[in-house]
């Protein structure tokens, strides 16, 4: 009977964890971020601290994962510390929404940069109008793009992990090089000058209110770094290089992240920057002319099509996961006999992430889901204090650094995160649990027919 392989080393792990993170955020959000927080130091500040979550983040995960290093990640965590049923309502939101519909929302935005250079290939030539409902759905040229690069990423997947995270490791390194060049630029631009303030301004009257905005904003673009605990079952000597590549990924991932931005405050004075949202192409430009922004969009272009498939990668296997533990259709914990794949998992992704990218309505539900992933992401650090609890005989070859601090500040930001996205999106957040509950019906239909009676 065919297995997964453990096939993915250090340098491969490591490279997962970045690629996971890096997508489209970096290149999009800081312009929106400037207008809730028009001061360069917070601004810098608050990627800092959305960083350092995510690093606390990956800290906490890396324990749990040396502990079951099986594919799953935080399914797996939720499962073990709380019961079934809590794995599985997080493997359902990320299995309707959040993560089949980031891949579709990366997918478009593949897409549009992809028109870049390709205007024949734009969302404003429609192809074909679907009547679905009371409504029509109008499919754009750039929405078959879309489709076509999730089918050749999840194609890719198919092939094996090692075929799959080579790719990553690909796209990843280049999309890095991508974006130090943006630092290079200012170094040796001579079109700008610089006028770094780093003070609050007189016009920021309530520099908190805007800070939690802009965190908000930098929490989303660090988004993804559990990629590589899903994939955990295939990383080799897990114990050792789980933690070293959630560590090292995120130490460099902030790096870049505040180095760029750096780049970005150099370039474009805060009044320019503030409302722009292709801010990696208009920075890009104001160093070093036109050919800069050619430049930044080819590395989107490469950032966004990296993203996708680590993420294919690793949502697969969280698929994967749950079909063997009998909450998911049965043939999604198949392994393809010849490249050791969770083939039927990659279809099944790849096709509704396709379906939500022709749609349109995926960016809509991913709003709904927002409260749901946050409140997951808090749960997951309470995770670990219910293992050391419940199971303080458990091996765990890795411990979580600076226990229970750094495991603590992982879950006050996650509370903080759930309370600025309820009281901000209280409709989107009651829609989310409205998601949740609709999972309750499956999770009492997989575990009736797999165990007889469902699990809690």
């Amino acid at each position: 009977m065919a297995t997964l392989e453990r096939a993915v080393g250090p340098f491969a792990a490591t490279l997962l964890v970045i690629g996971g993170i890096i997508g489209s955020g970096i290149f999009l959000t800081t312009g929106s971020m400037a207008v809730a927080l028009p001061s360069p130091t917070l601004l810098i500040l608050a990627w800092v601290l959305g960083s350092l979550f995510a690093l606390f983040g990956a800290l906490t995960y890396a324990e749990m994962a040396t502990m079951f290093p099986r594919s799953g990640g935080v399914y797996v965590f939720l499962r073990e510390a709380f019961g079934p049923l809590w794995g599985f309502l997080y493997g359902w939101a990320t299995l309707i929404v959040v993560l089949s519909g980031g891949i579709a929302a990366v997918a478009v935005g593949f897409a549009h940069y992809f028109s870049y250079f390709f205007p024949a290939l734009s969302s404003t030539h429609i192809v074909a109008e679907v009547p679905l409902g009371f409504a029509t759905v109008q499919i754009a040229r750039s929405q078959l793009v879309a489709v076509a690069a999730i089918f050749v990423l999840g194609g890719i997947n198919y092939l094996g992990v090692r075929s799959g995270s080579g790719t990553n490791a690909v796209l990843t390194v280049a999309k890095m090089t991508g974006l130090a060049l943006l630092p290079i630029f200012a170094l040796v631009s001579a079109q700008t000058v610089p006028a770094w303030t780093p003070v609050i301004p007189a016009e920021v009257t309530s520099p908190l209110a805007g800070f939690g905005v802009a965190l908000i904003a930098v929490l989303w673009a660090v988004e993804g770094y559990y990629m590589v605990t899903y994939a955990a079952g295939e990383v080799r000597d897990p114990s050792r290089n789980l933690p070293r590549a959630l560590t090292f990924g995120l130490l460099t991932v902030m790096a870049i992240y505040v180095v760029v931005n750096v780049a970005y405050l150099y370039a474009l004075p805060m009044d320019e920057l503030r409302g722009i949202t292709r801010v990696g192409e208009a920075a890009a430009t104001a160093m070093v002319g036109p050919a800069g922004a050619t430049v930044i969009a080819f590395t989107v272009l490469v950032s966004t099509l990296g993203a996708d498939a680590a993420v294919i990668l690793g949502a697969s296997r969280l698929f994967y996961a749950m079909a063997k533990d009998g909450v998911l259709f049965p043939a999604a914990a198949a392994v393809h006999p010849k490249y050791h794949s969770p083939h039927v998992a990659i279809i099944g992704l790849t096709a509704w992430s396709a379906l939500l990218a022709l749609s349109g309505t995926y960016e809509q539900l991913f709003t709904y889901v927002v409260f749901v992933s946050v409140l997951f992401s808090l749960l997951g650090g309470l995770a670990l204090f219910q293992l050391r609890r419940a199971r303080p005989m458990v091996d765990r070859p890795y411990r979580a650094w600076g226990y229970p601090v750094v495991p603590a500040l992982f879950i006050l930001g996650g509370a903080y995160m759930v309370i600025s996205t309820l009281l901000s999106r209280p409709v989107e957040s009651l829609a989310g649990f409205g998601l949740l509950v609709l999972g309750l019906p499956a999770y009492w239909y997989w575990t009736r027919k797999t165990h007889g009676a469902p699990a809690l």
